[in-house]
């Protein structure tokens, strides 16, 4: 597997990532920017499932809120990927890392389940949509903790 991860720092466009002065900082910099966002969208989206923001229509709130965190989740995705290419062997042999890959599918497998229990469209109206979205809050933020913790343990 260390052959694998170090196959992927040799590709073209890793050394042209690690050799440019000015690539790296603006992959960095957009990643923290797809981070922004999605934790803002998903942290307003469960909030309003929990009963905040009652003066806003849930369903279309929550509608917005939930194609702005998968574009974000999207953009967070490609930019941590080209993050992640330039020290794969170091990243993928810490743990933190690992912790934080397990927690971003808990907190997918956690999105897919509000998903398969929303009915037409709707949120659940049952205690369901309480727990998920509190577990979404949980999740998504031990998501931030853990990568924030990558660039300090590395």
């Amino acid at each position: 597997m260390d052959g694998f991860f170090a196959g992927i720092e040799q590709l073209a466009l890793v050394r042209g990532l690690k050799a440019s002065f000015v690539a790296y900082p603006i992959v960095n910099a957009l990643h923290i920017m797809s981070i922004g966002a999605l934790l803002t969208s998903v942290w307003l989206m469960d909030l309003r499932i929990l009963g905040a923001f009652r003066s806003l229509p849930q369903a279309p709130f929550v509608a917005l809120l939930r194609r702005t965190a998968l574009a974000a989740f999207g953009g967070a995705l490609v930019t941590g990927a080209l993050l992640f290419s330039v020290r794969a062997s170091e990243y993928a042999a810490m743990p933190i890392f690992l912790a934080k890959m397990t927690l971003i599918l808990l907190a997918g497998a956690n999105f897919l389940a509000f998903m398969r229990r929303a009915k037409g469209g709707e949120e659940p109206a049952d205690g369901a949509a309480t727990m998920l979205a509190v577990l979404s809050l949980m999740l998504w933020t031990a998501v931030l903790f853990a990568g924030r913790f990558i660039g300090f343990l590395g």
